[in-house]
């Protein structure tokens, strides 16, 4: 099973980017025959961002993900940009993707409305490069958080047009969602998902945020007016810190109910807090020593690239043979 899926470089990695796909990537290093991770900066570019802060993003992000246990010996890890058989692909995929569907992206929607200056092309055109992305590489499985689900669904149905039009080329992939953690939601707001875009820091814990701070923001998180630990109607606040509890220790979210049947929100939290400190720990130690060493990280980058190329060109030399474009196969 080959699985693949692709990270923006924001450097900023918070809680909801660690359990929704952090996690899952090192898992995936195991099944997957490759495990293919890539950091998308050509998607970076479709909002406004400063080039110096984008490479220093990468690095950290980078950085991030080997911290967390990603082998670039058990995976193939990436920059997108080093790729081109990426963006061409998105090219000559563009010819099967309806305008209408690109329209109905929730999250063209979302971005462009932040939008002071300039809504990109790119913007809009921002999902079918991540379809080529996955594509590229005939993934059987894309690891993504409950947010991606619409873009999976739209790369889905790309290839199967491509498949109807061309002949069978491309591999329809499946999304894989974590049953438990597919959405943490904004401490402060659980009616929104944590995000590094939202003004202000209480309500996301960063992944590189030291233990006073993550046990701050996870102590004034936002529950209701009562103090049962459990999960229902009005209690959306105290679902999601369940939702982080149970992955953080391993356990079902009905374990954690009862674990805490009887007990205060107070005492909740206080574990809740040792628990994700502990959880981060390995990452937020292992992270400095990575980071400093660009060199480093350039090399294993450029492998990673070389093994992505070989796999890619192949996917595009068949997609050209099919659409008819290029010189033809003797």
């Amino acid at each position: 099973m080959r699985i693949f899926s692709g990270i923006q470089p924001t450097g900023r990695k918070h809680l909801g980017n660690y359990i929704g796909a952090i996690r899952q990537y090192v898992e995936g290093q195991d099944r997957g025959d490759p495990a293919i991770y890539c950091i998308v900066d050509l998607h970076a570019t479709t909002v406004a961002y400063e080039p110096a802060e984008l490479r220093r993003n990468l690095y950290d992000t980078t950085a991030i993900l080997l911290a967390a246990g990603l082998d670039p010996g058990r995976c193939v890890l990436f920059r997108q940009s080093d790729v081109p058989e990426q963006t061409e692909l998105t090219w000559l995929l563009s010819s099967v993707t309806a305008h209408g569907d690109l329209n109905r992206m929730h999250q063209f929607k979302d971005k462009s409305a932040r939008q002071k200056d300039l809504v990109s092309a790119g913007l809009f055109f921002y999902p079918v490069l991540m379809a080529a992305d996955v594509l590229a590489y005939r993934a059987d499985e894309v690891p993504v958080g409950d947010d991606q689900r619409q873009h999976v669904e739209l790369m889905r149905e790309i290839a199967r047009r491509f498949n109807e039009r061309f002949g069978e080329t491309l591999v329809v992939p499946d999304h894989k969602i974590p049953e438990v953690g597919a959405r943490i939601m904004d401490l402060q707001d659980p009616s929104r998902k944590m995000s590094t875009s939202v003004p202000g820091d209480a309500g996301r814990v960063l992944v590189l945020d030291d233990e006073k701070a993550t046990r701050k923001k996870l102590g004034s998180a936002v529950t209701d007016s009562g103090r049962e630990v459990k999960r229902g109607e009005g209690k959306e606040g105290v679902a999601n810190l369940i939702g982080i509890y149970a992955v953080a220790t391993g356990k079902a979210e009905d374990e954690v109910e009862a674990e805490f049947e009887g007990a205060g929100y107070g005492d909740f939290k206080k574990a809740l807090a040792d628990a994700v400190v502990e959880y981060l720990k390995p990452v937020r130690e292992r992270y400095p020593e990575i980071r400093e060493d660009e060199a480093g990280l350039e090399r294993i980058l450029a492998e990673g690239a070389a093994k992505a190329r070989a796999l890619a060109s192949e996917t595009l030399a068949d997609v050209r043979e099919a659409m008819g474009v290029g010189v033809p196969r003797s």
